[in-house]
């Protein structure tokens, strides 16, 4: 009866375990990626809002609503140049036949291109203070290159 019990106790520990990689696997993606998304998040918060990686174009969205007063029909036209901006992005990280140099130019072509499509869906107002957020980003950019040294040559 000991036995029986101890392997009962083992089963059921193996079970719990076991239980969520199980279900992690039987995740859809875009599950998964809403998890990895609530991550970044929460890392960028606990690294004094730094992030890691590329930002979720929703939520990306959703600063810029905030920050510059968006419409509804231009937070739409927004997400979709962040959401394509991410696809090339997404693209270039898987196309190995560049170099390291070249996608990352690459990389700041479809930034720079993305953001002066941003810019053009925007009022004159609006425009003004993304320019002055594009300004602060460029500033944050370039002190973290002078801690980090120079760009790679291109």
């Amino acid at each position: 009866m000991l036995k029986q019990s101890l392997l009962i106790l083992a089963a059921a520990g193996l079970i719990s375990i076991a239980a969520p990689f199980a279900t992690a696997q039987n995740n859809p993606p875009s599950q998964s990626q809403s998890q990895s998304n609530d991550q970044q998040s929460a890392t960028a918060q606990e690294n004094g809002g730094r992030r890691h990686g590329p930002q979720d174009p929703a939520e990306r969205t959703r600063e810029l609503t905030k920050h510059l007063k968006l419409t509804s029909d231009q937070q739409t036209k927004v997400q979709d140049a962040l959401v394509s901006a991410r696809s090339q992005m997404a693209s270039l990280h898987q196309d190995t036949s560049l170099s390291q140099q070249d996608r990352h130019s690459k990389m700041m072509e479809i930034r720079k291109s993305t953001d002066e499509e941003i810019r053009g869906f925007l009022d004159s107002n609006q425009q003004k203070k993304w320019d002055a957020m594009q300004a602060r980003r460029e500033q944050k950019m370039a002190s973290r290159r002078g801690q980090q040294g120079p760009p790679p040559q291109q």
